[in-house]
């Protein structure tokens, strides 16, 4: 396969078929990432992998060092991590359509037809940075709504209050995207009977406040808002697709995307079991950057599309990528 075609992702619909193009896109990669191609022919020593589980995963830590992009292709935009923590990993976006194409399908899936929704994003510190991929998704999907009302109320609470008091009167429904620390504030300070609203949390507390686990700050918001489940996004920079939970943690990802498990104290040990451990990454919508990335997010496999989070590896670098630690 000279070339390859991105959209094949929006034809998966058997394990069979995700198998198939993810060996083809690991030979593309293989051909055309020199990234990736050094670092693959390292691990594997002149064998070709045979099982998607034996495809090297990339560790995300060379998007903080290298340029990582695909057939020299040029960049049309480049989203970079928040940097909580020091350096800033950097994704070189070479087809945005696809992006586009990838976060809508994922989303309207999720939560049906944007149009007569209204969408608010909470998301101060993605703002002060710049160079967001959660507020260019969040951005778009606002745009795509016919709602006056939506848009960022990043430092404005009490216009947020009076625009949710609002929805919920008229049974409007209400999505609210927003960094875990700035709901937590939110919540504090307004604390209202929510029936028609959903709140999103993208994780992450920005060096704001101490980090809680993840089912405290439920347990939090659900109190506040008079609310039974908290939903989360998972996303992060370097990836091109999310995958959302409206329950328990349990989060589900797109036919594109499957979650791997690796043992913590052996990185070439992966396993497609329903097991435990440090979370490898199969986006095959990141064909032009890196499909293959080995994380620093701990968690559990529940089944092919569906796993819960845990935490960090130890000692790995904090960032606001929907960990809430230990």
């Amino acid at each position: 396969m000279k070339k390859i075609n991105p959209n094949l992702i929006f034809d998966i619909k058997t394990n069979h078929e995700f198998e198939d193009l993810a060996f083809k896109i690991f030979d593309y990669q293989i051909r055309k990432n020199d990234i990736y191609r050094k670092y693959a022919t390292l691990i594997l020593k002149d064998k070709k992998p045979k099982k998607i589980c034996e495809i090297p995963f990339l560790p995300i830590s060379f998007f903080k060092s290298q340029k990582i992009i695909s057939d020299k292709k040029q960049s049309q935009i480049i989203f970079k991590s928040s940097g909580t923590e020091g350096i800033r990993s950097s994704h070189y976006i070479a087809d945005l359509n696809l992006y586009e194409s990838v976060f809508k399908k994922i989303f309207i899936s999720t939560y049906g037809n944007i149009e007569s929704l209204c969408i608010i994003g909470l998301l101060p510190s993605y703002e002060e940075n710049g160079d967001s991929s959660l507020i260019y998704m969040v951005d778009s999907l606002v745009k795509m709504t016919k709602n006056e009302n939506s848009g960022f109320y990043n430092n404005d609470f009490e216009k947020l209050k009076s625009i949710i008091i609002k929805n919920e009167s008229k049974k409007i429904k209400t999505i609210v995207l927003g960094v875990t620390y700035a709901l937590l504030d939110f919540a504090k300070k307004f604390p209202m009977n929510l029936e028609h609203t959903t709140i999103i949390e993208t994780g992450g507390m920005k060096g704001k406040r101490k980090e809680l686990i993840k089912e405290e700050v439920h347990k939090i918001l659900c109190s506040a808002f008079k609310l039974k489940n908290i939903h989360s996004e998972y996303g992060m920079t370097e990836l091109l697709s999310q995958a959302y939970s409206k329950k328990d943690g349990v989060f589900q990802t797109p036919a594109w995307m499957k979650i791997l498990i690796r043992d913590i104290y052996d990185p070439l040990s992966v396993t497609q079991n329903n097991s435990s451990g440090a979370i490898n990454i199969i986006d095959l919508a990141n064909v032009f950057s890196c499909p293959f990335i080995a994380t620093n997010d701990t968690g559990v496999l529940i089944s092919e599309n569906m796993f819960k989070l845990n935490g960090r590896i130890s000692n790995s670098d904090l960032r606001g990528c929907n960990l809430l630690v230990e």
